[in-house]
């Protein structure tokens, strides 16, 4: 029977911390485990990463060219018409209906919708609020009898 004093932890699920400058006796005395002097011996003391003893660093040795627009690209979620021709049949897609029929979940709800041409479609949908199409999808929805309305 399980009872308070009967509580153990599991094998593994304890280990004794290393309690270090307790003296002789704890095999932690002396220097501690910190060797002899030096700045890595010292209270507070320590190098910080990248650190090469007054050389020049990697980081600023190598050239910095070139600039990278990833902070302020635009992410879109992602949709192929093929997937939505499988739940939507002459209906209206919206953003609320694509979260409702599962084809958008989580961050995905947030983003702005690209709709992709993968696959076959012919059904006459209508778009309303979506922000972005390919040429190629545009061109499948307008042959299959649909509308493209933005907001």
């Amino acid at each position: 029977m399980l009872t308070l004093r009967t509580l153990k932890s599991t094998k593994g699920a304890h280990k004794n911390i290393k309690r270090i400058g307790r003296g002789q006796g704890s095999g932690q005395g002396t220097q501690a485990g910190k060797g002899h002097k030096g700045q890595k011996a010292r209270t507070g003391g320590g190098i910080r990463i990248g650190f090469e003893g007054g050389q020049m660093p990697l980081y600023r040795r190598l050239p910095k060219v070139g600039f990278s627009n990833a902070a302020f690209k635009t992410e879109y979620a992602v949709l192929n018409l093929e997937k939505l021709a499988t739940k939507f049949d002459k209906e209206v897609v919206t953003r609320e209906t694509l979260i409702d029929k599962g084809f958008l979940s989580g961050i995905n709800k947030s983003m702005p919708i690209k709709i992709l041409a993968k696959g076959e479609f012919n059904k006459p949908l209508n778009f309303k609020g979506i922000e972005k199409f390919s040429a190629k999808a545009l061109e499948l929805i307008k042959k299959a009898g649909g509308k493209v309305e933005n907001a």
